[in-house]
């Protein structure tokens, strides 16, 4: 044996961590597909140019919903044990940024944020269904 090498350090992540990416990767695509399904709704309905503004929100939920996802992964990993806003950050600056162009419209890109809710919504329901009828 060799000094100073660690013993018993395993690099895969724990299986509490394995169920955490799991569930990270299937809101992802929950959310990409919810998106997705709206977004083509919308461009029926209201037209392309609130189709894009509502995708611009959804894909702001996107990345607000991953920059979530790791500041929890690092609250174990770091001794930190608050998660942090500075995430809501990018939603403040799209909303901004969206009083400030008269092409934007506020309120397709606010419920295309709010599509990862959506997303987190359907995961609940789906979780608390019987998968197993036996």
């Amino acid at each position: 044996m060799t000094e100073g090498a660690p013993q018993n350090v395993s690099t895969e992540p724990s299986k509490s961590m394995q169920e955490y990416y799991k569930l990270q990767q299937e809101l992802l695509v929950m959310v990409l597909i919810l998106s997705g399904i709206a977004f083509v709704s919308v461009w029926l309905v209201y037209g392309l140019n609130i189709a894009l503004n509502y995708l611009l929100g959804a894909c702001t939920g996107v990345v607000y919903l991953k920059v979530l996802a790791r500041n929890v992964e690092r609250v174990g990993t770091d001794g930190s044990k608050r998660v942090g806003s500075s995430q809501l950050a990018l939603f403040v600056a799209l909303i901004i940024l969206a009083t400030q162009l008269n092409q934007l419209h506020i309120l397709p890109i606010f419920l295309g944020f709010l599509t990862y809710k959506a997303s987190l919504i359907v995961y609940m329901l789906r979780s608390l269904m019987p998968s197993d009828p036996s």
